[in-house]
């Protein structure tokens, strides 16, 4: 599910939230994908995340599963998907 809120920077519970459609869920994907503690507060990995903005987040997902660089790819706010550069 694609959304145009929560963009920015440390809005990584509310973006996800926004996705999924329930904060409560959204904690627990975190919590399981390790980028949150049992507490509730974010791990060093999680910090990082959240530290990113949507585009850098779809970058580096794309990055990772394809092995190339970042710089390598554009991003569409509309899909918040990363594509490799023509």
């Amino acid at each position: 599910m694609a959304t145009q809120k929560f963009m920015g920077k440390n809005q990584l519970v509310k973006r996800l939230a926004a996705q999924v459609g329930d904060e409560g869920m959204a904690i627990a994907i975190l919590k399981k994908r390790g980028d949150m503690k049992k507490s509730g507060e974010l791990t060093k990995k999680g910090q990082a995340r959240d530290n990113m903005t949507a585009e850098q987040r779809a970058k580096d997902r794309a990055s990772k599963r394809s092995g190339k660089s970042v710089s390598k790819f554009k991003y569409n706010p509309r899909t918040n998907r990363a594509t490799l550069k023509d």
